[in-house]
């Protein structure tokens, strides 16, 4: 019994039920536009299941219309819960506020502003996830930081999410993004695909373009175990970057040196028991007096393991800040560190909110970004 209450099957026919109860009697429309909203919210059970599965179609452009419509129905139908939900809070409070016919005067405008509420965020959503990443500029102070270190920048890149929606295209714009930063060295942290070599390796083929004084470094994210990581590990390294699997390396810049490491993903181990994330493996071996420790890392819950190793720095991202509104309040209770910069003890952690987005395109209050770090410094 509790499999099946816990079914994805079970919550996507249940929500647009609950949606279409709560909707439909309060927006005063006909016979026909009732039968209408009906049908469309079957619909949506038959859409989302097939889109899932329409990498399998033979025919390519059919596989992206289907995952454009299923994508899109899914955030719309998010947004369109929530607010139905909000809704029905607000109307049980004028019920205990308000005189009977006065709360129940407030049924049908409060229906309206749900649909509206629930197209806007959808359409603001999906063009704020298509444009392009904004830069964000963090600076990292570093206690006895090399004077030959100060201003040492890293591009970083995370959760990219190439796949149903992400295409060639978007790649290439943030290549030409990245590289116009002229950052000393580029970081790609990991959920970089969603799909197989066959399927995405013409989309990922511009991050060969990546250029950086040390070159550009890549950690795998849960997403590279889900899609073929084997497979990827192989085109990455084609594509020029370098991949860090509980390794390091020793970079000189200007006379100082800097450790830049990188760990498996945190669910690595489920996948192959020789690829479990391990920072004191990936530091072992490392020079005592480097100048900065720098750890790539998928998913910030890596940073306690990162802060024993010794490390005074961890990038990552995973989280996607909680892509769009309202998750991007709840994602808090589930992650530690949901988007940007941390302390824990004498490491600083910082998560990127996502370069693209994963499954509904729509990124409603929480923009993706390409971050800048610079290491700085710190006060006396």
């Amino acid at each position: 019994m509790r499999r099946v209450f816990l079914s994805p099957l079970w919550l996507i026919f249940s929500l647009p039920g609950y949606i279409g109860w709560r909707l439909l009697p309060a927006l005063s429309v006909g016979p026909i536009a009732v039968c209408a909203g009906i049908v469309f919210l079957i619909a949506y059970c038959v859409v989302i299941p097939v889109s899932v599965r329409s990498r399998s179609f033979r025919n390519p452009r059919l596989a992206g219309v289907f995952s454009w419509i299923g994508l899109l129905s899914m955030g719309f139908f998010s947004s369109l819960f929530v607010f139905t939900l909000l809704r029905d809070i607000v109307l049980l409070g004028a019920l205990v506020l308000l005189p009977a016919q006065q709360a129940a005067s407030l049924s049908g405008p409060t229906a309206r502003w749900t649909v509206a509420l629930t197209a806007f965020v959808t359409l603001a959503g999906l063009l704020i996830a298509r444009r392009r990443p904004r830069i964000i500029n963090v600076d990292i102070p570093i206690s006895g930081l090399p004077s030959a270190l100060h201003g040492f920048s890293i591009a970083q890149i995370s959760d990219v999410h190439v796949g149903p929606t992400i295409k060639r295209g978007f790649v290439e714009g943030v290549v030409a993004r990245v590289n116009g930063l002229k950052a000393d060295l580029i970081a790609v942290t990991g959920d970089l695909v969603d799909g197989s070599v066959g399927q995405l390796s013409a989309h990922t083929a511009p991050l060969s373009g990546l250029r950086a004084r040390h070159g550009a470094f890549f950690v795998t994210g849960n997403h590279e175990y889900y899609s073929g990581e084997r497979a990827w590990t192989t085109e990455i390294r084609r594509l020029g970057l370098r991949v860090l699997k509980n390794q390091h390396v020793v970079l000189s810049h200007d006379g100082a040196s800097l450790i830049l490491a990188g760990v498996t993903d945190l669910s690595a181990h489920h996948f192959d028991a020789a690829q479990h994330s391990d920072p004191v493996a990936a530091l072992r071996g490392a020079p005592a007096d480097a100048g900065a420790r720098i750890l790539l890392a998928h998913q910030p819950n890596s940073a306690n393991a990162a802060a024993a190793a010794g490390f005074d720095v961890q990038l990552s991202g995973h989280t996607h800040g909680g892509q769009f509104w309202p998750w991007n309040l709840f994602i808090g209770f589930f992650q530690p560190f949901t988007g940007g910069l941390y302390r824990l003890k004498d490491l600083w952690v910082y998560v990127s909110r996502g370069t693209g987005y994963w499954g509904p395109p729509n990124r409603f209050g929480v923009p993706s970004e390409i971050t800048r770090i610079r290491l700085v410094p710190a006060a006396p």
